[in-house]
Order: C-alpha cells, then sequence, then structure tokens
C-alpha cells in the first residue's frame, strides 16, 4: 500500500483556523489528522501541505519509520513550530488510517485502553458575559449544571497587557488588577463549590514578581494548578519560581513544549506536578505517547491541551485511554456549531466525560464538502487567549 495524496483544508473555529488533512492510498485506504496552531495558521497549512509531498509513495502502515523520517528531514528548518505542527496532523491521520486497515480504534494500537470514558475541563465557558464576578460566577455554574467537575480560565486577560505597544511595562499589574483578577477567581471558587478544580491559566504573560504573587494568593482558593507562570525558553528560572511559590500550588506547563525532547529537563528539575502537552503541536498521538511514558517516569500527570477541533479532541482522548497517568483532558465548552458536522459522527460527551467508541481508527472520517463551507479566516482574529 502507498500514500497517493495528502489533502489539507484551513477551517475556521470559534477562537482559532483549525487546520485539518486526509491521506489517501493506492487501496482506498484513508486517515484523517489535524494540525491546528495558532496564531500563524497559514504558515501551518503550508507546512503540512509540504510534509504532506514528502510522504507521497511511503507505506503508510509504517507509522514511526515516517515520523522519524519528517522529524530529520524538517530538521533543518527547526525541530519545532509549524513543521512539528505538520508532522503531528500527518502522525495522527497516519494512526487513523492503520486503525482502519487493521479495524480496531487508535488506543488499541498505543497499549489498549485503561479507560474509554475521559474526564474532561471545561474551557472557553465564559464567553456570553462581561469580565465581572457575577458573570463569571453565573457561567462557571452553567458548566457544573452541565456534568463537568473542572474548568479553567485566565483571570487576567482582560487586564490589558496582552496588546500593548510597550511589552517591558505590560507584563505588570496594578493592585487594582491584582484585586479584581482574585476576586473574579474567589467568585467562580464560591460559585462551583470546593469540589470542583479550577485551573488558572496566565499565558506566560506576567513577569516573576507578579505571578510569583499571584500564584501565592490564589493558595487559598485551593486551585488545581497554576498554569504556565513562565514561558518555554528557561527551565532553570522555572525552577527558580517553583521554589519561591506556595507548596501547596501545582504548576501545568507543556502547551508550548515539543516532543520528549522539549520536556526532558523539565522533568529532570521536578517543575511540575501535571504537564500539558497539544497533540496538535507535540509530534502527534505517537509522540504524545512517548511523553506520558517519561512523564510517568517522574509522577508527573498528563492533562492535554486541547483548545483545538474535534479530530484533536479525538485523537487527545485516545491516547489519554491509553496510559496510567492521565488527569483532565481540555475540552472548548463554547465552540462553533460545525465542530460536529465537520465529522461524520459528532463527538459522544455526556456528563463532562468523553466516552470513546470502539469504531477503528479515532471512529470518525472528515466531510469535506462541510469543511468548505466553513473556510479558515485569513486574518487573525485579536481576542483574549484560551
Amino acid at each position: 500500500m502507498k500514500i497517493t495524496e495528502v489533502k489539507v483544508w484551513l477551517v475556521e473555529g470559534i477562537k482559532y483556523n483549525w487546520t485539518m488533512l486526509k491521506i489517501y492510498t493506492d487501496e482506498g485506504y484513508t486517515g484523517v489528522g489535524e494540525a491546528t496552531n495558532w496564531p500563524g495558521s497559514p504558515m501551518v497549512e503550508a507546512a503540512t501541505r509540504h510534509a504532506g509531498e514528502r510522504i507521497v509513495g511511503l507505506d503508510p502502515m509504517r507509522t514511526d519509520f515516517i515520523w522519524t523520517k519528517l522529524y530529520r528531514d524538517l530538521n533543518w528548518v527547526g525541530p519545532f513550530g509549524a513543521s512539528m505542527c505538520a508532522i503531528s496532523g500527518i502522525d495522527m491521520a497516519l494512526l487513523d488510517l492503520k486503525g482502519k486497515v487493521l479495524g480496531v480504534p487508535v488506543y488499541e494500537l498505543l497499549g489498549g485502553a485503561f479507560r474509554k470514558e475521559i474526564t474532561l475541563y471545561a474551557n472557553y465557558w465564559f464567553t456570553k458575559g462581561g469580565f465581572n464576578a457575577e458573570d463569571y460566577a453565573a457561567q462557571a455554574k452553567e458548566v457544573i449544571d452541565a456534568g463537568f467537575t473542572g474548568l479553567k480560565f485566565d483571570p487576567f486577560a482582560h487586564t490589558n497587557y496582552f496588546y500593548g505597544d510597550d511589552l517591558s511595562s505590560n507584563l505588570s499589574l496594578t493592585p487594582s488588577q491584582m484585586n479584581h483578577s482574585y476576586n473574579v477567581s474567589k467568585a467562580v471558587r464560591e460559585a462551583v463549590g470546593d469540589d470542583v478544580d479550577i485551573m488558572i491559566e496566565t499565558h506566560a504573560m506576567l513577569n516573576t514578581k507578579t505571578a510569583i504573587k499571584m500564584g501565592n494568593r490564589m493558595a487559598d482558593l485551593n486551585i488545581t494548578w497554576f498554569e504556565e507562570p513562565l514561558g518555554p525558553e528557561n527551565p532553570e528560572m522555572l525552577k527558580a519560581f517553583r521554589e519561591r511559590l506556595n507548596s501547596e500550588i501545582s504548576i501545568c506547563v507543556g502547551e508550548r513544549h515539543y516532543t520528549r525532547h522539549g520536556i526532558r529537563r523539565l522533568l529532570e528539575l521536578g517543575v511540575c506536578d501535571i504537564m500539558m502537552p497539544d497533540i496538535t503541536r507535540c509530534g502527534g498521538p505517537s509522540e504524545m505517547k512517548r511523553m506520558a511514558t517519561m512523564m510517568e517516569a517522574y509522577s508527573v500527570l498528563l492533562a492535554p491541551h486541547n483548545p483545538n477541533g474535534p479530530l484533536s479532541t479525538l485523537a487527545s482522548a485516545h491516547v489519554c485511554a491509553s496510559v496510567p497517568n492521565f488527569f483532565r483532558q481540555e475540552f472548548m465548552f463554547n465552540d462553533v456549531p460545525w465542530r460536529d458536522t465537520i465529522i461524520d459522527h459528532p463527538i459522544h460527551v455526556e456528563n463532562g466525560k468523553l466516552k470513546l467508541s470502539d469504531k477503528p481508527g479515532l471512529g470518525v472520517d472528515l466531510v469535506e464538502e462541510e469543511m468548505e463551507k466553513h473556510p479558515g479566516i485569513r486574518e487573525e482574529r485579536e481576542g483574549f487567549y484560551v
């Protein structure tokens, strides 16, 4: 069997474009994948088209060989970023195809299922109200009423530091901004009760002094983790941050760390309790499984980052099903209505859990004509981070 073509689509999502792809073979088997990243989705789209051309003629069943070949071939333009997104999507599609050839779900290819119901936490649940304690509290209750037992948000995202011109000053918060961010978070905790996981996101936009102060202040809200307090560039600085943070606060990082090589030093330094690799960035399902195995050796939990499209959601769930150190998976609570129509079977979420089927591969196919009704927006939109 040989790969004959790889098609790529840029599809509009609720927050940013999804990069979707489909691999075709000379024996009629196909596989679908997702390579979403943002900003710069047109670069990811172009990289995915180029990487797809490089695998035409290869045997799609040699999934690890193709992963390694692309990684080594594209290493000259950088081992991470857009090229790794392309590899991630192709790896996802190859595993989907392989599962369909063998008649087994992707989680079976990854070693079999520990579980088939994947506990989710909600993100992007706060889009209907204003940035105030009352609106956040009301919307948080809607999440709990829907059966979710965990939610995430960035309480600093509307303090106007994201889009200023002077980045040196916009990484700080005034005392009133700190108070407002804390009060919003407190209102959410009071609205959902003590037993719901609350994840606090920072997008690595705070300076170190501010991040330490706010992380420690959040300790009395019993938050589940403090996310990305620093950027991915300096693991040693993150260790120094960890040593100045309240010991009851867990740190979660990983959405901007690519492949097993990118998390090795973090694990050695013991800087985080949970890691959140993104399956459309980190190397795909094959690599996320390898990363999760490394994490297990350091007693670190897996909680995949996933503000992406439906294939990312399903593929992440297959990996989560296959590892012992799974914690939670991110899920977009509010989304575009075509999330479940660009695939031929809707994602099954019930009471805050994604229920995996036993259908081969990822269990779905892309609906090409539906994707073409929702082309990606070529001018990136500003908005608060997720």
